[in-house]
């Protein structure tokens, strides 16, 4: 049964009651989701399907909407507005709930152009953030950019290594009646046709995959882990590029993850256990000058800092996260970069390689702190990362990396190559 068919007042009024709660902004939406859909046990899979694709398509398009819905709109009126505009649903397809008294203000919504709106409401961005990308790039990039991040974003794999190779996984994937494609720039993707549930497959079971976006596993492959090294994973949060190192090393050598959270460290274990790996080595630190840190100076072959950052790049899956942050809060993130990348390269050994990477999209995260960095410690120089992509058969021009979801249909993603002086 379609999504479309099960359409009811009640399950439209679930949708407005988590809406309420998501707009709140209390917690990141997707854990507001998870937790509605857990005290909501008696809705289906493609109830639960409509309700979050639903307030998701809101929060990506808030701004654009509330401006056609006109003064004050109540939750109703932006569900409405949402399926009526960002879903393309016809009256009659709303028909279960909308009102004959509704029917005009609908009509009106729908006849806003967009080109009638202020830019940034026309991009759904808010104002200070629309300011900084237009320091970067022009009116029309920003809407090509705004319209890919108003996407949601494909499902990829990346294959592990040390169980299976991206052919095999694929024919097991095409038997499971999972439809499925080699991704386009890493040679670890694989891009799924739909978004499966994937929590019960045995090819996830078994390690034989973690789900993890394209342009995050260029990030790992940039470090160019080898066997028997000594690697820092120095933000490892969940893990997912700890795992991809871990593979280069083809489980030799020591792998220390660090992160300040116990409790990502804690989702890292089962990942683990998954994928084979017995050379990883969970540290938890309190900051970036912990003594476990200090430890290692000089004597780490690789180190990849994936910064704490806006995570600006990842607005298809966290539309939240646009009306959450602020101009503030990216200030304090930029001065915590650069401490962490500044105490991170004190553990790179004289010819060692340090990477920096982001999920922002903004110049001030990405290589304003890495230039900062460089002319802070002379010891350091840029490593070109479209050479180092092109020995893993990826073509990607730039001296540092920047993915972007309108040109290379991932997430955000920055990153530089850094390597410490013999």
């Amino acid at each position: 049964m379609t999504t479309k068919a099960r359409f009811t007042p009640a399950l439209f009024a679930h949708a407005e009651h988590l809406l309420g709660q998501l707009l709140r902004f209390d917690h990141p939406a997707d854990a507001v989701v998870s937790h509605y859909f857990r005290e909501h046990r008696q809705l289906g899979h493609a109830d639960r399907a409509f309700v979050a694709e639903t307030v998701f398509a809101f929060l990506r398009r808030r701004r654009s909407l509330d401006a056609r819905c006109g003064e004050r709109p109540d939750n109703r009126q932006r569900l409405l507005a949402t399926l009526a505009v960002a879903r393309g649903w016809s009256q009659r397809e709303l028909a279960p709930v909308l009102k004959a008294s509704e029917e005009a203000w609908l009509a009106g919504v729908k006849a806003v152009r967009d080109d009638d709106l202020p830019p940034a409401v026309r991009c759904d961005l808010p104002d200070w953030l629309y300011e900084r990308l237009l320091a970067q790039y022009s009116d029309e990039e920003i809407r090509a950019l705004a319209a890919a991040l108003n996407r949601p974003a494909p499902l990829d794999l990346r294959v592990n290594t040390l169980k299976t190779d991206r052919e095999r996984l694929l024919a097991r994937l095409a038997g499971d009646g999972i439809g499925a494609a080699p991704g386009r720039l890493s040679p670890l993707a694989v891009r799924l046709r739909d978004k499966p549930a994937l929590a019960k497959n045995p090819a996830f079971l078994d390690g034989s995959f973690e789900v993890q976006d394209e342009g995050s596993q260029l990030l790992g492959l940039l470090l160019e882990a080898r066997r028997g090294e000594m690697v820092v994973d120095f933000c490892a949060g969940a893990g997912g590029k700890t795992l991809l190192l871990g593979a280069q090393m083809k489980n030799t050598g020591r792998l220390y993850a660090f992160d300040v959270s116990d409790k990502r460290l804690a989702n890292l274990k089962p990942r683990l256990a998954r994928s084979g790996l017995s050379n990883v080595h969970p540290v938890r630190i309190e900051h970036e000058r912990d003594l476990k840190v200090k430890r290692l100076a000089g004597k780490a072959d690789r180190v990849l800092v994936d910064a704490p950052c806006s995570g600006l790049g990842t607005l298809r899956r966290n539309p939240d996260l646009k009306w959450r942050q602020d101009a503030g809060a990216v200030a304090e993130l930029t001065a915590k970069q650069a401490a962490i990348l500044a105490s991170a390269a004190t553990l790179v050994r004289p010819g060692g390689r340090l990477v920096y990477a982001t999920c922002s999209l903004l110049r001030e995260e990405n290589a304003a702190v890495v230039e900062a960095f460089l002319a802070a410690h002379p010891g350091f120089v840029l490593v070109p990362a479209d050479g180092v992509l092109a020995r893993f058969g990826c073509e990607l021009p730039g001296a540092m990396l920047q993915l972007l979801p309108q040109q290379h249909d991932t997430d955000g993603f920055f990153a530089a190559v850094l390597e410490r002086l013999a």
